[in-house]
Order: C-alpha cells, then sequence, then structure tokens
C-alpha cells in the first residue's frame, strides 16, 4: 500500500519555534512499522521556515516574501537533517524532495517528479517531500503542503492520505472555541465537501489550516484516494489507520477521477479573474464536455494573461467552472459575443480549450 503522510509547521515546532524532534522521531517510527510491513510512507513535511526563523534568531515569523523564502533556505537542510537521522534509526534511507507548484502543471515535469518518487520508492527510499519555498513563491502567497500532498497522491496512485494536523479530526466547529463541537466520523464520497464549514484560521506557525485540508481532502476524494485527517499527537496513528483502526475523520474515496493538471486548475491554481457566460455556453459547458467559445462570453473582469487560471461564472453570478485560458483579458475583451467565423485571423478559436477547464460539482 502506498501511503501519503502529511504533517504541518504546527505539529513540527516548539513553543520557542525549534524543530520538535521528539515529533519527527514519532512520525519516523511510524513510518517505519509501515516500511516492515512492506508498505511504501512518502512524507510530506512542512516546517523549513519555522526552523530557519528560530536558526537566525528572528522572534516570529516573517510576513514579506523575501525574508520567508530565505529563512525557508536555511531551514530546510535543519529539517531534513533531523528526519535523515531519525530515519536511519530504523535503518531507513530518507531522500529529500523539493517540489515547486508548475510540477504539477506541465506535463513533462509532472511526469520527470512522478519518475523520480516511483523510483525512490523502488530503492526503499523514504521520500520526504516540501514545496520548493526558496525559489517557488506560489505556496507562501497562497498555497499550502496539504495540497501539494494531495496531488502527489493522485501522482503516485496512493491508497491512502493522512493529514496530520492538531487537532483529532473535522469537527462540527472548532472545538478549541465551540464547547459542544463534536468529531465528524465519515464524509462520504458525494458529500459537497468544501460546503462543510471549516475554519481558515492558520497558526502562528503555520500557513493551512482546515479549510485547506478540506480542500486536500476534495483533491484526493476526485483521484479515487481515500483521506484520514487526524492528530499529529496521537502515537502510531497512521499504522493504525492502515490496520483499520477508526481515528479521525475519513473522508472515502470518490469515482471521479482528474488528471494531474485539471486538479491543479480546479484546486490549487491562484484565480486572476472572472468570465461570465451566456445561458447556452454554461449548457454546453456542463453537458457537453465543450470548449468556452468567445460567443458564449458576456463579461471579463480582472487584468489577466494569457494561460492564467480564471474562474467561469453563469449569468446569475454562480461560480460553476474553473479553466486556463488561451486568451489575455485584453484580447477577450476585443472579441466578446463574436462568432469563430468573425475572428481576426490566426487568434485562438477558443477562450477555454476543454481539456483546461474543470466543471466544479454542484
Amino acid at each position: 500500500m502506498k501511503v501519503v503522510v502529511k504533517i504541518g509547521s504546527s505539529s513540527l515546532t516548539r513553543d520557542d519555534g525549534g524543530i520538535h524532534q521528539d515529533a519527527i522521531s514519532q512520525l519516523c517510527r511510524d513510518v517505519a512499522t509501515l516500511a516492515v510491513a512492506g508498505h511504501q510512507p512518502i512524507i510530506v513535511s512542512s516546517g523549513a521556515v519555522a526552523a530557519g526563523v528560530q536558526a537566525v534568531g528572528l522572534s516570529e515569523r516573517p510576513t514579506d516574501l523575501e525574508t520567508l523564502q530565505a529563512v525557508s533556505a536555511v531551514g530546510q537542510s535543519r529539517l531534513m537533517g533531523v528526519y535523515d537521522d531519525e530515519l536511519a534509526s530504523h535503518g531507513l534511507v530518507g531522500a529529500q524532495v523539493l517540489l515547486d507548484p508548475l510540477d504539477f502543471v506541465h506535463r513533462s515535469q509532472y511526469l520527470h517528479a512522478r519518475k523520480t518518487l516511483e523510483r525512490l520508492l523502488a530503492l526503499k527510499c523514504v521520500p520526504v517531500i516540501n514545496e520548493n519555498d526558496a525559489i517557488a513563491s506560489s505556496e507562501l502567497r497562497y498555497g499550502d503542503n496539504d495540497r501539494i500532498a494531495a496531488l502527489i497522491a493522485h501522482s503516485v496512485n496512493a491508497d491512502l492520505l493522512v493529514l496530520l494536523t492538531d487537532l483529532d479530526g473535522l469537527y462540527t466547529a472548532d472545538p478549541r472555541v465551540t464547547a459542544d463541537a463534536t468529531l465528524v466520523d465519515t464524509v462520504a464520497a458525494d458529500d459537497p465537501l468544501l460546503s462543510i464549514q471549516a475554519s481558515t484560521s492558520k497558526s502562528v506557525v503555520g500557513s493551512g489550516g482546515m479549510a485547506s485540508k478540506l480542500v486536500a481532502a476534495r483533491i484526493a476524494s476526485w483521484s479515487g484516494v481515500r483521506t484520514v485527517i487526524a492528530s499529529a499527537d496521537r502515537a502510531g496513528a497512521v499504522s493504525a489507520i492502515v490496520g483499520g483502526e477508526r481515528l479521525g475523520t475519513t473522508f472515502e474515496a470518490g469515482q471521479r477521477t482528474l488528471t494531474a493538471r485539471k486538479l491543479w486548475i480546479a484546486f490549487a491554481a491562484e484565480t486572476a479573474g472572472r468570465i461570465t457566460v451566456d445561458d447556452g455556453a454554461w449548457a454546453a459547458l456542463t453537458t457537453k464536455n465543450t470548449s468556452l467559445l468567445p460567443a458564449g462570453v458576456t463579461g471579463v473582469d480582472g487584468a489577466f494573461a494569457a494561460g492564467a487560471t480564471v474562474e467561469i461564472a453563469a449569468a446569475n453570478g454562480t461560480i460553476f467552472a474553473r479553466g486556463m485560458t488561451a486568451m489575455s483579458a485584453a484580447e477577450l475583451h476585443q472579441v466578446i459575443g463574436l462568432q469563430t467565423s468573425a475572428l481576426p485571423q490566426g487568434m485562438h478559436h477558443e477562450v477555454v480549450h476543454r481539456d483546461d477547464l474543470v466543471v466544479l460539482p454542484r
């Protein structure tokens, strides 16, 4: 069984901001148990920025991008050093893998990353994956490793994704502020996962929150991967889940599957604008798997470039799809409502090609 385990900064850092070695030691023991049983574990670990903050003597997590990237470069080697030592104590070899968001968008990069991970697993190494924070600004601005973990689970055809956090799972409300909050045991594959209300608040050392874990759970569900959100404090949590024990919140795997590119467009890409379409275009996009043409466009918001990811809205304003545009906003303004035969020579016929468009579940 291939198991992707993600652990966040809040679970890996001490109160003083340093690396919580005991937490990594506990996780590596759990991973070793899986490896001995013949499973193939993959770790997705945050914590580089938090480790770097303490190493360079800052009193708190910085907010400007340049300093965030700098301290992540300092902290990543320290974080990986701890993983190497802990995995080696169990006879395992750790392998650092730093990924950029574009590794999930461009097919050649995606295939290279997947082949590397598959080879590492064949060599019985334990990949320890993190966003390449030092040079990739995307996660530091709007993303998180929860989504990266879900995309990795899709990439390697994982059987299980476990998101370890500082809560026991998904609650009906934040249990830290609501006394009668109850744990949600199971979320069915056909539930609108993102409609569940979850706190978007972030810890002082991390970049995610429960909302990002719900996004990750949906990505995994759409990939046919079962997801469990569980407490990082529970020793042996991952091996217990693999062994069939019910812990935390389980998100059942769905039947719908998307390519990595479409998963990125649907869930991980930052939107740069919005395109509004008429009822005819809405019907065609949602029922016929067609491309979006200029004739169906009624409005354009934003100053996006060609290749940007945009929201696509129906006439009533409801967002029903996302797509990667073949035209810039400036080009699209010039051809709104035009039939294909009336387009200027040499201009793209499609605003969004069907291969770059994802219709969101209702």
